[in-house]
């Protein structure tokens, strides 16, 4: 690291310590000041200093465009199941899913359930695959056989629109958090999150976010088996006693809003079943898909399996990334039941009488917070609002650097300069690109304060499932699949899954703001549709094209699949 890198990264911890003092301090323009959480504070400070020696220790080890992508490829699986559990368990996963089953109860168990069961698919179709086929991004898999231009620009583009919708969901949170600890205007907030994620990328690529991903990943399952052990313990470890003390909190908050005491016990009841957040079958199986099929179409997701040494490496990776998710999604189900029962009664926190937590729209997203603070009092509500901050963190570094490699990795340098960039230019457009990202994050996180985060989460997932997926998958598994059909097929998937997003409920309505019933698209989520577009798309455009390029691709297949199911020439081709 030179001088003025230095120089630039210590400019930049100052900035961060001055936000957290001057939330320790000042009152920067707040109506009404939130009270602040020394510890917290304390523990945050604590952990940029530490990420900052990770991004500078990384920054010396990252000379070449291999490092700086995949961390030279030198982890092992069970750093790399770490690292991926670190990535996948977001803000979405920590505190949206929490404020879901806050909020809906049994319902919000979909999330964890759709989340989960996408990682089967990767293990067994995709993880070893992947590693054989791929260098740094999944268009060297998509398009190992196909014409480089016009599907790096798909994939450059599908991993840009996916990145974006997850990017808005992590400063959701992060802004969300820091407003609620530190009485910090809400953009404010946004602001310093985006900077640190833009500096741990720009100086330490995949090795530091990949270390900040591990540490972060143990700190958040440390502290939510805490939590859940806490909360069971309020009920003799008895779910059966939580559920039931769950429907009688309801019950009551339906009986204050005016219900009969049989809608308020139907309410009450509704929370442990389905229907309260799904309302009708395509809506559940539809959004069950994006949740699966988009795990295997996430971008960041994907480039983490590249940075393992083979493919066994790779299999273990999932192995491990598996049984961390599922412990985890388990533990949060207690958790959000937790919010019902502990923080929804306690008037400090919420308005009981409605049922919601004090602070206006978006503050639902703290429930998993206060949950630590009701069972373990402010030193672990700090440490557990600091461990909510590393996931942040960690989750918008990976999403950065998979968007600024498919900007630097899959246009400039293999579609713009037809492959010939050096490393050094590689690395200055990706640098460019994080900025960039860094500032779109930014904006978008304040244009969209309102929203739960698990849910903007889950429009990401719409586009990873109808878009870079039946690419991918049929890429890899299809002989018949060529150039044309896959950017056909890709693009129709993007498109009609933005649209679609667009003038549904959730963002017509809610979003934009137009008169409820007014959306174009009944349906929260459009995977269902969308989805069979994209498959369609690729199936019917590849069966048409009779060009002689699409008979060269065909014929191809064979050693495409001899490559991906040995690895023969994987790590010559990687430079591993």
């Amino acid at each position: 690291m030179n001088r003025k890198q230095l120089t630039a990264l210590a400019a930049f911890a100052a900035l961060s310590w001055t936000g957290m003092a001057l939330a320790a301090g000042g009152d920067v323009g707040q109506t009404t000041r939130q009270a602040t959480n020394t510890t917290a504070i304390i523990l945050f400070a604590l952990f940029v200093s530490g990420t900052l020696w990770i991004t500078k220790w990384a920054a010396s080890r990252t000379r070449s465009a291999a490092d700086f992508y995949t961390a030279g490829g030198g982890i092992t699986g069970f750093q790399n199941g770490l690292a991926i559990a670190g990535d996948y368990m977001s803000a979405a996963s920590f505190l949206g899913i929490s404020a879901a089953v806050m909020t809906s109860g049994y319902d919000g168990l979909i999330y964890s359930i759709g989340f989960l069961v996408g990682w089967p698919v990767i293990t067994f179709l995709m993880a070893e695959r992947l590693r054989n086929l791929g260098r740094f991004t999944f268009a060297d898999v998509a398009g190992y056989r196909f014409a480089q231009g016009p599907i790096r620009t798909f994939a450059a583009i599908g991993t840009l629109v996916v990145v974006a919708f997850y990017l808005i969901a992590q400063m959701v949170g992060a802004g969300q958090l820091i407003k609620l600890l530190f009485g910090l205007d809400y953009w404010v907030a946004v602001v310093i999150v985006g900077g640190l994620m833009m500096v741990y990328v720009l100086f330490g690529g995949m090795t530091a976010t990949t270390w900040v991903q591990i540490i972060k990943a143990c700190l958040l399952l440390a502290g939510v088996t805490f939590m859940a052990i806490m909360v069971m313990a309020q009920y003799g470890f008895s779910p059966e006693a939580l559920f039931a003390k769950g429907v009688e909190v309801k019950t009551a908050i339906a009986s204050a809003a005016g219900k009969s005491p049989e809608e308020a016990a139907k309410i009450g009841r509704s929370v442990m079943g389905p229907g309260g957040f799904i309302k009708d079958p395509i809506s559940a199986i539809s959004f069950g898909m994006a949740l699966m099929f988009g795990t295997a179409g996430l971008p960041h997701i994907l480039m983490r399996f590249f940075t393992v040494p083979d493919a066994k490496e790779a299999r273990k990776s999932v192995l491990w990334a598996t049984t961390w998710i599922g412990y985890f999604y388990i533990l949060i189900f207690i958790i959000g039941f937790g919010a019902i029962t502990l923080v929804l009664t306690n008037p400090e926190l919420a308005d009981v009488a409605k049922g919601v937590i004090k602070g206006g729209a978006g503050t639902a997203n703290m429930a998993a917070v206060l949950v630590a603070k009701s069972v373990g009092g402010n030193v672990f509500y700090g440490f557990i609002s600091a461990v909510a901050f590393a996931t942040i963190l960690a989750v918008v570094a990976g999403l950065t650097l998979s968007g600024a490699s498919a900007v630097s990795h899959d246009l400039y340098a293999t579609v713009f300069r037809g492959g010939k960039a050096d490393s050094a230019d590689e690395l200055r457009v990706s640098r460019v690109t994080t900025v960039v990202l860094g500032i779109v994050a930014v904006v978008l996180g304040i244009a969209f304060e309102k929203q739960n985060i698990a849910f903007m989460v889950s429009l990401a997932f719409a586009v990873a499932a109808s878009a870079n997926f039946p690419v991918l998958f049929l890429s890899m598994l299809w002989k018949g699949c060529t150039t044309r059909g896959a950017v056909i097929g890709g693009f129709l998937g993007l498109v009609s899954s933005v649209a679609l997003t667009i003038v549904s409920p959730s963002v017509w309505e809610a979003t934009l703001g137009h008169p409820k019933g007014s959306a174009w698209f009944p349906y929260t989520s459009p995977a269902l549709f969308s989805m069979t577009i994209g498959f369609v798309g690729v199936w019917l455009f590849s069966v048409l094209d009779r060009s002689e390029r699409a008979q060269r691709e065909r014929e191809s297949f064979a050693v495409q699949q001899v490559r991906s199911e040995t690895g023969l020439g994987a790590a010559r081709a990687s430079g591993h």
